[in-house]
């Protein structure tokens, strides 16, 4: 059975060695066309799917019948996704396999990654459909199109689509914080404050698994409201808070660890610059900067998905793009920090750290 990472892995990379005409072909149809996968999982998470499944298995006729669907290709709906991996199905019974079960039922938040696909079919691939007119005119082509406005000026105005951005943040970031939070040493430092934090995702988790923490998240007022939500189930409350600021025109939070998870690709170099200055300036010598990212390899030629994160930036910002380590680490020791060095989380993602 083909699961959705290993289709993902043959449709961007040739395998080793000369292939057969056939199978460039094969593989070009799979690149060509992938944007099937995506919409078939998209589609899944909008008819609730995998919520249903996750209530317990179920024949066809009965997803049909309980998600309102017609009844017209549903059993290769059901099937694609089969094969996928995304579904089992035993004598004609589906139900979610491992990997939905535990990223794709909305039951079960703390691993949940179906906001950051939610948020991609209503937002991101309409947006796509855009990229050749972006590459022509180098404008984001949804927010702020032909014009230099804040590309989350229109994100923080609708306070429905604002909760979806944050939600969808939390996802895109489980798999990083997760593993930031086991492979860092953070026996040396007491405080730790995460600028544009969002729900406080990247937060919950590491002080969950160090005691000794306490945190601080930075980020608009508007985020305020959905931070406290995030953290009151967590029994963590007494340990984190939340402080209004702009980071454009306000000093960051005092800490000895701080964070940026994907915020420095968003903007401009120079704004990349001033963060990490102000971060320098925030921290205590010995105090820790670390940069979350989905970074591009250095040679720019073996990691497709940073390289598309990046084109993303394109259709949605008017100045951000990702960068590669090497990069990452100049512009830390630009604002002072030493000791500067690149280590992979999850994925794609990566971290740069310097030390003031």
């Amino acid at each position: 059975m083909t699961s959705v990472t290993e289709f993902i892995e043959y449709s961007g990379k040739p395998g080793p060695g000369p292939a057969a005409p056939a199978d460039d072909m094969e593989r070009l149809i799979r690149l060509g066309m992938g944007f099937w996968v995506s919409k078939a999982l998209f589609s899944a998470l909008e008819l609730g799917l995998f919520a249903e499944l996750a209530a317990g298995p179920a024949t066809a006729d009965e997803l049909v019948g309980r998600l309102k669907m017609h009844g017209r290709g549903s059993r290769d709906f059901f099937d694609v996704l089969v094969a996928l991996g995304l579904l089992e199905r035993e004598n004609g019974v589906y139900s979610n396999a491992e990997v939905s079960a535990r990223h794709l039922d909305p039951a079960r938040p703390q691993g949940y990654l179906g906001a950051l696909f939610e948020f991609a079919n209503d937002q991101w691939y309409p947006a796509w459909a855009t990229l050749s007119e972006a590459l022509r005119t180098g404008e984001p082509q949804r927010n702020g199109t032909g014009t230099e406005t804040d590309p989350f000026d229109t994100i923080y105005a609708d306070p429905e689509r604002l909760r979806k951005f944050q939600q969808m943040q939390s996802s895109v970031s489980l798999g990083a914080s997760l593993a930031l939070a086991e492979r860092f040493d953070w026996s040396a430092y007491g405080t730790v404050a995460d600028i544009g934090c969002s729900e406080g995702a990247f937060l919950t988790r590491v002080l969950a698994r160090h005691p000794h923490l306490s945190g601080v998240g930075f980020d608009l007022p508007k985020v305020g409201p959905h931070f406290a939500a995030a953290v009151a189930g967590t029994g963590l409350g007494d340990r984190i808070a939340f402080v209004e600021g702009d980071f454009f025109t306000d000093s960051l939070p005092q800490a000895d660890v701080i964070s940026f998870g994907h915020i420095l690709h968003d903007w401009d170099l120079e704004t990349r610059r001033m963060l990490l200055r102000k971060a320098y300036e925030a921290l205590p010598p010995g105090g820790v900067v670390i940069v979350r990212e989905a970074l591009i390899d250095d040679d720019r030629r073996s990691n497709a998905l940073p390289l598309l994160v990046s084109l993303h930036m394109l259709v949605e910002t008017p100045n951000g793009s990702d960068y590669t380590g090497a990069e990452g680490c100049a512009w830390l020791a630009e604002a002072g920090f030493r000791d500067t060095r690149v280590e992979p989380l999850a994925g794609s993602a990566s971290m740069v750290v310097g030390t003031k």
